[in-house]
């Protein structure tokens, strides 16, 4: 027998699931859970999955008491990707009224999507980073059960790595290449990651999980293996780790959102090579099919494999 929604694990959603990842979370947990997503504007697909619609900036949110109410867990999806202190304080101070809120609530769990070790500069002197660290403190300092989940690189079709690279290669046939490219990814699929963020909201315990992908890749071989899916050869821009960030400073002043600096030099610090993820009961999805899949569809030939 199906159950009813008031019958559901009743499951919150701050940054609401119409986002990369939250497109992901919504195929994962709802088919059997009740979930209320908390974001500024409707999304259809939430509509047609029957998710209650919280219209709300998790920055501007002063009262999260009847927002969480009720919750048996709260996820947290809500960040930017670049922006000054004063984009970045304002939802860090929301969210940590959210956690304190959760707690006051008695929710079950707290299950928290932040991102892995960065250079001990970027931690220091990035808004980006040094705010999310500030929330990642609070929780840890709370009395909530809670999990802080920190994913390398992810991805999925739009995401803003691996499909970018390969429109990349598409339209100018050679991707930058900084250094040697010895440096490390571990890929992993928003698909596997919502399947880590459902097994950590049903288990206890007070932890930090970081998760990669199956397979630890260098960034070269990573690049070889997209020119591949494209039936190109490999043909590089080669710069060295500081001209790239430089590069990527241009861009963003320029007003460019393809790549921003402290991407380049966080990929360079071969810190985003993480183990896999061990629990999640199945295999984890490896990158190389999506990679076909989006390089087909770029040249027009859906469906097209490349051995």
């Amino acid at each position: 027998m199906s159950r009813t929604s008031a019958d559901r694990p009743r499951l919150v959603v701050i940054g609401g699931c119409s986002g990369l990842v939250g497109r992901a979370v919504l195929a994962e947990f709802g088919p059997d859970h009740a979930i209320r997503s908390v974001h500024r504007r409707p999304d259809a697909a939430e509509s047609a999955h029957g998710v209650e619609f919280v219209a709300a900036d998790a920055a501007q949110v002063d009262d999260w008491a009847p927002i969480v109410s009720g919750a048996d867990v709260v996820l947290t999806l809500a960040w930017y990707r670049e922006g000054h202190s004063r984009r970045f304080r304002p939802l860090a101070a929301g969210l940590r009224r959210a956690i304190d809120a959760a707690e006051a609530a008695g929710v079950r769990r707290l299950v928290h999507l932040s991102v892995p070790d960065a250079p001990p500069s970027l931690e220091r002197e990035l808004p980006y980073l040094a705010l999310r660290r500030e929330v990642d403190r609070h929780l840890a300092a709370s009395r909530l059960d809670y999990v802080i989940v920190r994913p390398t690189m992810l991805f999925a079709p739009g995401d803003r790595l691996a499909t970018v690279m390969l429109r990349t290669i598409h339209r100018f046939g050679r991707l930058p290449l900084f250094g040697d490219g010895g440096y490390h990814l571990s890929p992993v699929s928003t698909r596997d990651l919502a399947a880590v963020l459902r097994r950590e909201s049903a288990v206890g315990g007070r932890r930090t999980v970081t998760v990669g992908g199956p397979r630890r890749w260098s960034y070269r071989e990573l690049c070889e293996r997209m020119f591949v899916a494209l039936g190109r050869r490999p043909r590089y821009l080669r710069l060295s780790p500081r001209n790239g960030v430089r590069l990527a400073w241009a861009l963003e002043h320029l007003g460019s959102t393809l790549l921003y600096a402290y991407e380049v030099e966080w990929l360079v610090s071969d810190l985003l090579g993480a183990a896999p993820y061990p629990d999640l009961g199945r295999s984890l999805d490896p990158i190389e099919p999506f990679l076909d899949r989006e390089a087909a569809q770029l040249r027009g030939a859906p469906g097209a494999s490349v051995a």
